[in-house]
Formats: C-alpha cells, structure tokens, sequence
C-alpha cells in the first residue's frame, strides 16, 4: 500500500492561541490520555528545547503505555541528523530552529517509532540566542496520517518559562488533533 501524501497545515496563530487558551485549566493531561486512549492511536515525540518536558508529562498518567510509544530528547544537532533522522542539508539549509526541521522532526520520529502521531518541539530557550533565531522562537509540528500541523512561536520569559511554554504548546497543538475542542463544548 502506497503511503499518503502529506500536505503541510499551517494552524494560524491566532486561531491557536484562542482555542487553547480559551481552555487553559480545563485542558488536562488526562484529558489528553482519554483522546489518544479514545481514538486508539500511537505518539512519539523528537524533542529540542523541551528537553523531554513533552514526554514527560505525556507519561505522567497511569496507563500511557496504551498510546506512548517513545520519544528522544535530540539536543544537539548530531543526534537530530543520527538518531531523528533529519537530512544533515536540511539544517544546513534552515538552521536547527525553523519550520522545516520541526516538520521534519516530527515526520522522522513518527515513521521511526512507527506512530500514528509524531510531535516535535526545537527552538531557543536562552539565555544566548542561536542566530539568526532570537530567544523565544520556537517551532512545534504534529505529523498526523494525513497532513502535517505546525506552529511558530515567539515567547517570552526565563529559560524555564520558555520551555514550559513550548512544551504546553506543544500539548496543545496535540489536544487540538485529537479534537479536544469538542470534549469542553
């Protein structure tokens, strides 16, 4: 069976924000479980500047070996292109924080993994930027069985909150997939 083509979505910003904000203390970990458990579907995760904070808050619920598969913390840009999969002239080409690497972060881990989704998060937390990217700017991206979802983002805060933030937003953009929306109306 020949493999679909996928067409990369961009999600506007503001749309993405209103939705998931809207819900903030409402939207779950949990309530993630329940979608993915629900649709019976499989996630990795290839993450940057979330050090991990993604799958950790994936697998912080009872149960999520159901839907979790696994997830690699690629740090540097060697284990991005060894162990993710990213084609070495990619980031060459975009640098580590852009679009095309999240894209392609999240396509890799999902096909590596063999998942029905691929989540990804990379981008400057600080305190030094990584020209030309300044601190704050942070690319997410879902690869889901029929397109590819991807935000860009440009936060504020500490290092910390930096990362908190992406790995929220990252959550969110998942929660969105999943249909999480329907669930609070």
């Amino acid at each position: 069976m020949a493999e679909p083509v996928l067409q990369t979505v961009e999600i506007k910003l503001e749309d993405f924000f209103t939705k998931v904000l809207s819900v903030i203390g409402r939207t779950t970990d949990q309530q993630i479980a329940d979608l993915l458990k629900k649709s019976k579907q499989t996630i990795s995760v290839a993450e940057s500047l979330t050090g991990g904070l993604v799958s950790s808050r994936l697998t912080n619920i009872a149960g999520s070996s159901d839907y979790f598969i696994g997830g690699l913390v690629s740090y540097s840009p060697r284990i991005k292109v060894t162990q993710v999969g990213i084609p070495a002239a990619l980031i060459s080409q975009y640098g580590v924080v852009s679009k095309e690497v999240a894209i392609s972060m999240a396509e890799e881990i999902k096909k590596r993994f063999r998942t029905d989704i691929g989540l990804s998060a990379t981008g400057v937390a600080g305190p030094a930027p990584i020209p030309p990217a300044p601190v704050g700017k942070v690319y997410i991206a879902l690869s889901g069985n029929k397109d590819v979802e991807w935000k860009e983002l440009n936060l504020q805060g500490s290092r910390a909150e930096i990362r908190e933030k992406a790995a929220q937003a990252c959550l969110g953009l998942l929660w969105l997939y999943l249909g999480g929306e329907d669930v609070i109306r």
